[in-house]
């Protein structure tokens, strides 16, 4: 179940359901008292809902999911790998604690600079009410030099997007991500990917120790 936080509480999102293979849920951590698993999105943010939703649902297909609007604590447009790993935390820790939560979950769009080329990276993190976490990136793509020139200068991705596919709130829709690739790789896929890695110390306990993170492919 989904809910999302408005000006009128709670309600359900109109957001379609991803079909899939289940994780095997004998490896995954069991909730002894046998409730259900509730889990805070630290954004509303429908792309990254999305991802989250598709995540979670595959490991427990009964969670209780609550998405919130926090602040992230840093830029609107995270300028490095560090800030965007620092604003997922920051999400993933106020949305757990707000709501009480037994996960939290936040997400991250960051620009890097690298090697005098700029990419978008999107990071993810997920919080649990005794302390442990993972933090994972989906991967990271080049900006086209005309669009990064933009950035450096001060312009934020989002509208800078929204200005090329003459469209607004495309951060909401298809992304940076979408619109470079003609909608081969939505917004909602790197995190999506980002998402399910951060959740590898929960999913293997055994193998990981407590601030353990995991990155995909860079």
């Amino acid at each position: 179940m989904l809910c999302v936080s408005g000006s009128r509480g709670w309600y359900a999102s109109p957001l379609p359901l991803h079909s899939g293979p289940r994780y095997n849920s004998y490896t995954m951590e069991t909730n002894s008292t046998q409730q259900a698993i509730t889990v805070a999105i630290g954004s509303t943010n429908p792309a990254k809902i999305e991802a989250v939703r598709w995540a979670v649902e595959q490991v427990w297909p009964d969670a209780q999911i609550q998405a919130l609007a926090v602040e992230s604590g840093v830029d609107e447009m995270p300028r490095s790998d560090a800030e965007g790993r620092r604003g997922a935390r920051q999400r993933a820790r106020v949305a757990r604690e707000q709501a009480d939560a037994d996960y939290g979950v936040g997400m991250e769009g960051a620009v890097h600079e690298d090697e005098s080329r700029l990419y978008v990276v999107n990071w993810a993190a997920v919080v649990h009410r005794d302390g442990r976490y993972g933090l994972a990136c989906g991967g990271r793509f080049p900006l086209p030099d005309a669009m990064a020139e933009e950035i450096r200068d001060g312009v934020e991705l989002g509208p800078l997007i929204d200005r090329y596919t003459d469209q607004e709130n495309t951060k909401h829709k298809e992304g940076a991500a979408g619109y470079l690739t003609q909608g081969l790789v939505p917004r909602v896929l790197p995190f999506q990917i980002a998402v399910g890695l951060a959740l590898a110390p929960f999913l293997r306990p055994d193998l990981y120790e407590r601030g353990d993170e995991a990155c995909a492919i860079w």
